[in-house]
């Protein structure tokens, strides 16, 4: 985190807890990790704090823009402290591994979709899924499916929890060139 993490919760409205500042340093610490990763950080801070607690602090964190929830198909959710940005993640479809990538573009949103059904469409989000150098340098015929690693293959689906579409950059194709196009994270989801 940029600033002092107690600082940043206060310009936020958010009363400042030791739960809290350990939940912020985890994110910090393990960029893309799972609630349970960032619970067990949390608690070798913290020794008497539940899961509940810790599942709490990242879901206010995240409703308050601290923090960027990333929910990729078929995964759990995973959270990041870069927040603000037009960026998007690849995910490695053997190992489940998650990287940062920028967006191409640059301006969100930067995905049109052909009919936006009457909504106003200011971020969209995108995955980018293939395997990571790690993966293709131990198997570099393996087809990458994601099996092994309980990963499931992109597909365009609604997520539950804030009604946004999470669509994957092969399914839209920018028309005129047939290229994959890029996307953004929801407002909500960050």
């Amino acid at each position: 985190m940029e600033h002092d993490p107690a600082d940043l919760l206060r310009r936020h409205g958010v009363q400042v807890t030791a739960q809290r500042l350990a939940v912020l340093a985890a994110v910090s610490q393990r960029p893309h990790g799972t609630a349970s990763e960032i619970a067990a950080l949390v608690r070798a801070e913290i020794v008497v704090i539940s899961r509940q607690a810790v599942y709490d602090a990242l879901g206010l964190l995240a409703d308050e823009g601290l923090i960027r929830r990333v929910q990729p198909a078929g995964s759990p959710a995973r959270y990041e402290g870069r927040t603000g940005d037009n960026h998007h993640h690849l995910i490695c479809r053997t190992c489940g591994r998650m990287v940062d990538v920028d967006c191409a573009v640059g301006a969100a949103p930067c995905l049109t979709p052909a009919d936006d059904a009457g909504y106003e469409i200011d971020e969209a989000e995108v995955i980018y899924w293939g395997r990571c150098p790690d993966c293709l340098a131990r198997d570099p015929n393996r087809s990458g499916t994601g099996e092994a690693a309980g990963l499931a293959p992109p597909v365009a689906h609604t997520s539950g929890d804030d009604d946004a579409a999470q669509v994957t950059a092969h399914e839209q194709t920018d028309q005129a060139k047939g290229e994959p196009t890029c996307q953004t994270m929801p407002a909500s989801a960050r």
